[in-house]
């Protein structure tokens, strides 16, 4: 995987472009979010992501890559964009046009050029936006 797929692979899930995005996993990936959560599957994951972004915009700006043959690691700010009331969302509470950003630090384990696994971290919180 090259960083220029990678920025594929952001810009298909910044466009709700499951299909897109969903291509760059391996049928049996795992996805760590760090000590909050596992799933385990393409279809778990993509499934966990449809539930997110019926709830929320989230939309990912890459701010360094590192690619190799075998893994990636990667640098990114995540904006998450209320489109309702969630006070469970797995990264913190958000309330319908509040916006919360992150910083996380994720690393892949490639396996034939998709993600086997995932490991993501946060890295920093910046402050919340209140809804306008």
């Amino acid at each position: 995987m090259t960083e220029a797929d990678y920025a594929d692979y952001i810009a298909c899930f910044n466009a709700n472009d499951f299909d897109g995005f969903g291509r760059y996993y391996c049928d049996d990936v795992v996805f760590n979010l760090g000590e909050k959560r596992q799933i385990i599957g393409r279809s778990a994951i993509l499934d966990f992501y449809r539930d997110v972004k019926s709830k929320v915009r989230e939309t990912l700006d890459i701010l360094a890559v590192a690619a190799g043959p075998d893994t990636l690691a990667c640098h990114v700010r995540t904006e998450f964009f209320g489109l309702e009331d969630w006070p469970d969302f797995i990264a913190g509470p958000l309330m319908k046009g509040q916006s919360l950003n992150i910083e996380s630090l994720g690393f892949y384990y490639l396996r034939e050029g998709k993600f086997a696994q995932i490991l993501g971290a946060r890295y920093k919180t910046l402050p919340v936006i209140p809804a306008a």
